[in-house]
């Protein structure tokens, strides 16, 4: 689950104190979930009793520890770099001198691509709902929880656009929206619709909105345009307020289903759902996009991670040719 657990209004506790912080400061919730699990690894690697003890010259040590003893990756290690700063930093208010340590070397892995063909046997495979979902996923790039949080109104047919809300880095962007889908979503969306209708006979219908909207727009948590666009088939219990909402299908079902269709296509690659994201990067890239056009359709930071697909494109791309071959 997705939602945000309930926090206790007038707990002590560090990790509800270091909790309430992070979301009066509007993190995300993943966010949120990987800052704590840091500082609490943190925490109990350094043998802190109190927080008085905790000491921002210890993540150097710490980080060393993680490559040295814990063999973790450069991406594993920048992770809790950034969550111990931000803890040290920003919530206990302690100074961050720079830091020195050594840096992970494991190599980083190129990240494995379906061809076309293996793309469309997979989604071939899945049943409805889900093969809508991985179209989404390659025809759009979306990562698998960013199409499973789609609402109604982040569709625009007009545009042929898809607005991803609240990605990666808590941040909005815009990215494609296949023509050859809008048959398909349209359907999807009059599904929805008479899911919608149903709920609101049986005096459900509500879906879950972040504290802010649910606040200033308390009724649309019962509107249609802001239905997910994939429900899950029953109604669940928000922890937080206790009502019944229904939620959208939850990321380990996808997952299973996708695991079953890679399976059943033959395909022995080490692939999941994030494979249509790296896919559709490939695309385009072979079809001759811009590498600024990918990064700002991924939704990257920084454009040295979406560089990383030209190499996953190859040198066959640029002509050259085995002599082999020849």
């Amino acid at each position: 689950m997705d939602i945000p657990t309930p926090l206790t209004q007038h707990s002590e506790s560090f990790t509800q104190r270091y909790r309430r912080y992070m979301r009066a400061r509007g993190l995300a919730y993943s966010s949120e979930k990987t800052y704590l699990y840091w500082a609490v690894r943190f925490i109990r690697h350094g043998k802190y009793q109190n927080q008085s003890d905790i000491r921002s010259g210890d993540i150097s040590a710490y980080l060393e520890f993680l490559v040295i003893k814990r063999n973790v990756s450069p991406n594993t290690q920048k992770t809790a770099l950034n969550a111990l700063v931000f803890l040290c930093r920003e919530f206990l208010k302690l100074e961050v001198e720079d830091l020195a340590f050594c840096k992970s070397k494991k190599a980083i892995k190129l990240p494995v691509v379906f061809s076309h063909s293996e793309a469309t046997a997979v989604i071939e495979v899945l049943d409805y709902p889900f093969k809508l979902i991985a179209q989404l996923m390659y025809g759009s790039g979306l990562r698998l929880n960013e199409a499973l949080r789609l609402r109604l109104n982040d569709i625009d047919f007009n545009a042929g656009t898809i607005t991803v809300r609240s990605g990666k880095g808590n941040k909005d962007r815009q990215t494609l929206l296949a023509k050859s889908l809008y048959a398909d979503i349209s359907k999807q969306i009059t599904q929805v619709n008479l899911t919608h209708d149903r709920d609101l006979s049986n005096n459900l219908g509500e879906v879950y909105m972040p504290f802010a909207l649910a606040r200033k727009y308390p009724n649309h948590a019962k509107s249609l345009h802001w239905q997910y666009l994939f429900p899950a088939p029953k109604i669940s219990k928000d922890p937080r307020t206790g009502r019944h909402l229904r939620h959208h299908i939850m990321d380990r079902t996808m997952q299973r289903r996708m695991k079953l269709a890679i399976a059943a296509s033959k395909i022995t690659k080490k692939a999941g759902c994030h494979t249509f994201r790296h896919s559709f990067a490939t695309r385009l890239l072979e079809s001759g996009t811009d590498i600024r056009s990918i990064q700002e359709l991924l939704g990257h930071s920084d454009v040295k991670t979406t560089q990383i697909y030209t190499h996953v494109v190859g040198m066959h791309h640029c002509g050259v040719i085995s002599p082999m071959d020849k």
